[in-house]
């Protein structure tokens, strides 16, 4: 089995490393001497309840000596793997780690990183399809909605098979279509946004119940849930359109026949390719035939409405008076609703002049003009028609906005060695899960290596909620510049809390955020971090009685 390091994003605008071992916040002894090529042993760094050692506030930041990470949300110092798997969803995931020795900061805490080993625990080995799947629990959110949309569509399907349902078992195409539109419905980024908006100018109130609105958290957060199950939906209500198509062959031409079982590949292809193994092995591939397969099949889909709406039994043709008979079926306004929802995003492509600098060699700054809400998102790309790369959004709201990329693949590493003076962007922005921060009134937010940017606009722009930031990272100014530096440090030390790991060594986030978010009052933490840690941190936060979240692998 191979036991590399899984690499991959789940949020937006980081990317992240699974790593196979069982503490996510473990550290590598360096080794020397004749045992150095065997495997690393770990040890754990002190960490006592009000140690001053613990948490650096913001005015204490210093640059960091040891070597540079290339993995901006990564907080493992774990050795190099040579097999890593290359994501695209929203930073390249193709990275490879600098093989650079580390230099131990010369200052008071130095001291405690010498301490002896300790036995680290046995490290859990699992298949990539289990991290992907199981990792965040078998009965998430995400996994509930899926369940549900699966469910009610099944029923149905026996209900028509049946003869307790005659309308369905008529019109199973109709509800093929229906389900396909509402997973474009769920991944519009512009309805969407829409949706954000009104529900936190809706909920966001003191007087409104906090489970109200966390579980709507959870439900917009999981949206993609229903995408799923739509998909799987549309395929089983296709499939027994076609039956029932075949078993009346009469009364139907072979060219429609022929369309609709196109479709169907091409939809049963769209899905194989965003199965979450395949997708986060080859996310080019998925991403290239999620696109062109579902432009197809929309393409198809017209021809089958139009040839559908024109064609009578009767005398076996085609009849001329298309247009009327066209609009009185639901076929066709479902299908021309998903051609608008497919087609809102890509009228606002737009090729914009871009200031692109490398604070470090392993990222970049790319600056934009106009200012962007706090919470929101934004998509670049190098060439719209093959690959789009999300990051979250950086602003004061004012004239420019600007997004931080870790140098972690292809695209993301050229923005350093060789910054394009223009980049396509969709200049309709998305909203996510930072968003929702504007709902609350006390929030404690948490990231780790890169996803700060996430969370840097709530701190330079008003926003409703009162917010606490707790920054876990290494090397501030020697990875992220002194740019990002001076962002985080004029505020107030209680309301900013930054932890560099290359001068006070490793926390224990989980522990530290408990703490935190009782110390601010925070009605609900938001954390961005590598799955395993967000993992943590959420699953600590919730035994505490805190609600927590943090990014899914379908963010």
């Amino acid at each position: 089995m191979d036991e590399s390091p899984l690499r991959f994003s789940s949020c937006r605008g980081v990317a992240f490393e699974v790593k196979p071992h069982a503490d996510p916040f473990a550290i590598t002894k360096p080794q020397t001497g004749p045992e150095a090529g065997s495997e690393s042993r770990r040890f754990w760094l002190p960490w006592k309840r009000g140690s001053s050692s613990r948490v650096a506030p913001s005015s204490l930041i210093q640059r960091s000596v040891s070597r540079t990470s290339s993995h901006f949300c990564d907080l493992d110092l774990d050795e190099d793997s040579e097999h890593v798997i290359p994501l695209e969803e929203l930073e390249e995931g193709k990275a490879e780690d600098e093989n650079l020795k580390q230099s131990p900061p010369a200052n008071d805490y130095a001291s405690k990183r010498e301490q002896p080993p300790k036995a680290a625990p046995a490290r859990k080995h699992g298949s990539r399809l289990s991290v992907i799947l199981l990792d965040q629990g078998l009965f998430t959110v995400y996994k509930r909605l899926f369940v549900v949309c699966l469910t009610l569509n099944i029923v149905g399907l026996v209900l028509a098979a049946t003869g307790h349902f005659p309308y369905a078992r008529t019109r199973a195409a109709l509800f093929s279509i229906a389900n396909i539109f509402a997973l474009t419905l769920c991944r519009s980024e512009a309805i969407l946004q829409v949706v954000f908006w009104f529900v936190v100018k809706t909920l966001g109130h003191s007087w409104v119940p906090l489970f109200i609105k966390t579980t709507t958290t959870s439900l917009l957060q999981s949206l993609g849930g229903i995408h799923s199950g739509c998909g799987v939906s549309s395929i089983a209500w296709l499939i027994y359109a076609l039956v029932l198509t075949l078993k009346d062959r009469e009364n139907t031409s072979p060219e429609i026949i022929a369309v609709a079982s196109t479709i169907l590949g091409l939809i049963c292809l769209s899905s194989l390719a965003a199965f979450p193994l395949v997708r986060h092995l080859h996310h080019n591939l998925f991403e290239r035939i999620h696109r062109f397969a579902g432009w197809s099949a929309l393409g198809l889909l017209w021809v089958f409405v139009i040839m559908t709406g024109s064609y009578d039994p009767k005398t076996k043709s085609y009849t001329d008076h298309l247009g009327s008979r066209l609009v009185k079926r639901q076929e066709f306004w479902f299908t021309l609703a998903i051609t608008v929802l497919i087609i809102i995003p890509w009228l606002t492509v737009r090729r914009v002049p871009v200031r692109i600098t490398s604070p470090s060699g392993h990222a970049s700054m790319i600056k934009f003009q106009g200012g962007v809400k706090a919470g929101i998102l934004g998509r670049i790309s190098p060439s719209p028609l093959s690959e789009w790369h999300a990051f979250g959004i950086i602003s004061d709201g004012k004239k420019e906005h600007m997004m931080l990329a870790g140098a972690v693949g292809d695209f993301t590493k050229s923005l350093v060695s060789n910054p394009p003076n223009h980049l396509w962007v969709r200049q309709v922005h998305f909203a996510g899960l930072p968003y929702l921060v504007n709902m609350y009134d006390h929030v404690l937010l948490v990231a780790t290596g890169s996803g700060i940017c996430v969370f840097l606009s709530f701190l330079l722009q008003p926003c409703r909620a009162s917010v606490c930031l707790l920054w876990v990272t290494k090397g501030v100014e020697q990875n992220f510049g002194s740019e990002i530096k001076a962002m985080v440090s004029g505020h107030p030390k209680d309301k900013v809390i930054v932890h560099d790991t290359a001068v006070y060594g490793r926390p224990n986030v989980s522990e530290m955020s408990v703490d935190a978010a009782k110390k601010w009052g925070a009605e609900v933490v938001i954390v961005t971090s590598n799955p395993e840690g967000s993992r943590d941190v959420v699953n600590a936060c919730k035994s505490a009685g805190i609600p927590a979240f943090g990014p899914i692998w379908d963010s």
